[in-house]
C-alpha cells in the first residue's frame, strides 16, 4: 500500500474549507454563469439604483435571469431548468452578492409564486403561468403578508367569497416584492372553506399594486401594496391542491432556503470589501490588514462567513435527498442572516469612513439585511420554531 502523497493543495483565501471540493463540474458551471451575469448586468449600476431607489428595466432583467434558468432553478418542468436544490442555493449567493433585491426578485418568482402554482396549481393554471413566468416573460408575486397581520397570516383579513360559481375577493396585501410589475399575484386569503390561495391576473377589474417609496432597505428593489377591491375571479382562479396554512407556509419554507445561501453573499462581498481594503489602507505607516486587531475582525469573519455557507450546503444536500425539514430551513435562516448582518458591520468598522459610502458594498448589503432579518419569518418567530422543536412545547400562543 502506497503512502498518501505529502503534498498538500495551496491555501485559497477565497475557499480556505476547500467548499468548492464539494461541489461538482455542473454546480461550479451554474454558479460561474450567475456570478458572471450579476457582474455584467446588476454590480456597473446598483449602487446608483440603490441610491435613486429604483430597480430600472426590471423586465429586462427578468427575461435575461429566466434566459439563464434561474426562474423557478429548482422546478420541473413547464420551460424550468429542474436544477438541484444546491445549484439553487449557489445562485442565490451570487445574485444576493451583487444586492439582496435581485436574489429578491427571483426568489419570490421562483420560490413562492412559480412554486405556489408548481405545487398546488391544476394542470391548466401550471400551463398557463409556468413557461411565461420560467422565461421571465410573466413577472409574479405572492400576496400573504397584511398591513395588520404578518407573522400571525391565520389572523389575515383578506376575504374570498363564492358568488355563483365565481370568487370575490377583497382586501390588502403590504410589503410584496414584485407586486407593481407582476402579471400574476398569488393571493391567499380566508373563505368560509379555510384559507385558499388564488392565481389572480393583475389586470382584473378592481386589483391594483401601489408601489411602496421611502424605503430605506431593499432600495433596488420592487416593494409594492395589493389592492383587492371586489375583484371577480371564474372558479378555476383558486388553487385546488390545498386548503389552510400549509400551502403558503411551504412555499415560505423554500423561499427561506434560498435565503440561507443569499445572505452569506452579502456577507461574503462585504467580507472581502472589507479584506481588499486592509490590504492597502495604509495608517502608521503600514497596512491596516497587518496590525492584530484588523487581522482578528478577518480572521472571525472569515469563520462565520464559511461555517454559514457549509451549513447552507449541508441543508441543500438534504433538500435534494427529501430530508430537509422545516426546522432546519429555520435553524438556516437565524443563523445565516444573524452573522452576514454582523460580518457587514464589522467589515464597515474595517472600511473606517468609507465604510458608509456607496462606492463600496458594505453599507448598502448590511441596510439591505436589515429588511431580510425580519422577511420570510423574524427572528423571533424562527427562535419560537427551534424552541418548540426543541422541548415540544408551543410558546406561540
Amino acid at each position: 500500500m502506497s503512502a498518501p502523497s505529502s503534498k498538500l493543495p495551496p491555501f485559497d483565501p477565497a475557499d480556505p474549507l476547500g467548499i468548492d471540493d464539494l461541489l461538482s463540474p455542473e454546480d461550479l458551471a451554474i454558479r460561474d454563469t450567475v456570478r458572471s451575469w450579476a457582474a455584467d448586468r446588476v454590480l456597473p449600476h446598483i449602487a446608483e439604483w440603490y441610491e435613486n431607489g429604483e430597480l430600472p428595466g426590471i423586465r429586462e432583467l427578468a427575461r435575461e435571469l429566466g434566459s439563464i434558468g434561474a426562474l423557478g432553478m429548482s422546478l420541473t418542468g413547464y420551460g424550468c431548468a429542474g436544477a438541484t436544490a444546491v445549484q439553487y442555493g449557489l445562485a442565490c449567493l451570487e445574485l444576493e452578492a451583487a444586492d439582496s433585491g435581485i436574489r429578491s426578485l427571483v426568489s419570490v418568482q421562483g420560490s413562492l409564486a412559480m412554486y405556489a402554482i408548481w405545487r398546488f396549481g391544476s394542470e391548466e393554471q401550471k400551463r398557463r403561468w409556468l413557461p411565461g413566468m420560467a422565461a421571465g416573460e410573466i413577472i409574479g408575486c405572492f400576496g400573504l403578508t397584511e398591513p395588520d397581520h404578518g407573522s400571525d397570516p391565520a389572523g389575515m383579513r383578506t376575504y374570498a367569497k363564492k358568488d355563483g360559481t365565481d370568487w370575490v375577493l377583497n382586501g390588502r396585501k403590504m410589503w410584496i416584492t414584485n407586486g407593481s410589475v407582476a402579471g400574476v399575484a398569488v393571493v391567499w386569503a380566508q373563505t368560509d372553506d379555510g384559507i385558499r390561495g388564488f392565481a389572480v391576473p393583475t389586470d382584473t377589474p378592481g386589483f391594483s399594486a401601489p408601489e411602496i417609496k421611502h424605503k430605506w432597505s431593499l432600495r433596488a428593489s420592487v416593494t409594492s401594496e395589493l389592492v383587492m377591491d371586489e375583484v371577480r375571479l371564474p372558479a378555476d382562479a383558486v388553487l385546488p391542491e390545498v386548503t389552510g396554512l400549509k400551502g403558503p407556509l411551504s412555499c415560505l419554507s423554500h423561499a427561506r432556503y434560498g435565503i440561507v445561501w443569499g445572505a452569506m453573499g452579502a456577507a461574503r462581498a462585504s467580507f472581502e470589501a472589507a479584506v481588499d481594503y486592509a490590504k492597502t489602507r495604509e495608517q502608521f505607516g503600514k497596512p491596516i490588514g497587518g496590525f492584530q486587531l484588523t487581522q482578528a475582525k478577518l480572521a472571525d469573519m472569515a469563520l462565520e462567513l464559511h461555517k454559514g455557507i457549509l451549513l447552507a450546503h449541508h441543508l441543500g444536500r438534504r433538500m435534494d435527498a427529501g430530508r430537509l425539514r422545516p426546522e432546519q430551513v429555520s435553524f438556516g435562516k437565524l443563523n445565516n442572516v444573524r452573522e452576514a448582518i454582523e460580518i457587514c458591520r464589522t467589515s464597515r468598522t474595517v472600511l473606517g469612513a468609507n465604510g458608509i459610502s456607496l462606492e463600496y458594498p458594505v453599507m448598502r448589503h448590511a441596510t439591505n439585511l436589515e429588511s431580510v432579518l425580519t422577511y420570510e419569518g423574524t427572528v423571533e418567530m424562527h427562535q419560537l420554531v427551534l424552541g418548540k422543536a426543541l422541548t415540544g412545547l408551543d410558546a406561540f400562543r
